[in-house]
């Protein structure tokens, strides 16, 4: 049987964590129409043993970690994991900016948003997985991680990992210093992340896949219907499950504005360990991983409010 816990860095967290981007307003910026709301979703999670939370300075930009800041000022039981290396253009552009100079500065903004003197988990965000334009792209990772690990020597911050990272820059990183999480994207039908998950499990090191339930895209597939149906579970949670079942290492972090929806994906992990052999091997082999590579493009859908959907 399958453990729904890992280490992350020093913390036992359980497995199922929670992505805060679809809290920000429309096209993921500005602050949310109900602020309130948005904490006491945060809270609901916590409650429910939600551990493990997912963010970045782009988001809103600075308002997710705003939110996590005032919902969760001074506990020390919870994870944040924040992606550091990527801007908001004026026109609300993703932009991929992992200069020294800015990995610096958000690093700062996001001690003053969340509210703390030690950072969790940094990501730095790579450009690896076609995320948007990037004015760094000629820089060398080794520059801003360098700066990283001297704020993380500084007690800035506790744990690093990368986002949108290949097994190349993953082996570079190890060189510089310990990788505690890697996030790139991953979900029943795009395993575009996979690359670099052998390594993750070979190392330890939390696979953290975004966009895991691909804006609702996989939840018609009818390989999800059997095994929903026997367990009387919905296809979200069989699709969640699949991920908690694909590696010991798979930490999803599903996100969503709704307490019901929110407490449906955390039922999820109870029926992990219920799904059959074969069950597993029908999703897995939905899509062929040999062939899956983290540069293919971004896919990210708009619904009629310009909000950018990605969990």
């Amino acid at each position: 049987m399958m453990t729904m816990q890992m280490t992350l860095g020093t913390a036992l967290i359980n497995r199922l964590g929670y992505g805060t981007m679809k809290l920000t307003g429309p096209g993921v910026w500005g602050m949310p129409r109900d602020e309130a709301a948005a904490i006491k979703l945060l809270c609901r999670a916590a409650d429910l043993g939600v551990q493990f939370y997912d963010s970045a300075n782009a988001y809103g930009p600075r308002v997710t970690n705003q939110l996590l800041g005032k919902a969760f000022h001074g506990r020390t039981d919870l994870l944040i994991g924040n992606k550091v290396g990527a801007e908001r253009g004026s026109d609300r552009s993703w932009i991929v900016d992992n200069r020294p100079e800015t990995v610096r500065r958000q690093v700062e903004e996001a001690l003053l948003d969340l509210q703390t003197e030690t950072l969790n988990l940094i990501y730095l965000r790579l450009d690896g997985d076609g995320h948007g334009p990037s004015p760094s792209k000629d820089i060398p990772l080794e520059e801003p991680l360098g700066v990283l690990v001297e704020l993380q020597k500084q007690g800035q911050i506790q744990h690093l990992g990368l986002s949108g990272a290949g097994p190349e820059e993953l082996a570079r990183a190890l060189v510089l210093t310990p990788i505690t999480a890697i996030q790139n994207r991953f979900n029943l039908v795009d395993r575009s992340g996979i690359e670099v998950l052998a390594d993750c499990e070979r190392y330890g090191i939390a696979f953290v896949p975004y966009w895991p339930l691909a804006s609702g895209k996989v939840l018609d597939h009818p390989s999800l219907t059997a095994p929903a149906r026997r367990l009387e579970a919905t296809p979200a949670q069989i699709s969640l499950a699949w991920l908690l079942r694909r590696s010991p290492v798979m930490v999803p972090i599903p996100g969503t504005t709704s307490i019901a929806h929110l407490e449906e994906n955390i039922a999820s992990a109870r029926f992990a360990n219920q799904l059959t052999s074969e069950e597993i091997d029908t999703l897995t082999k939905l899509v062929s991983e040999r062939d899956a590579h983290l540069a293919s493009p971004a896919r990210i859908t708009r619904d009629t409010t310009n909000s950018v959907k990605r969990d």
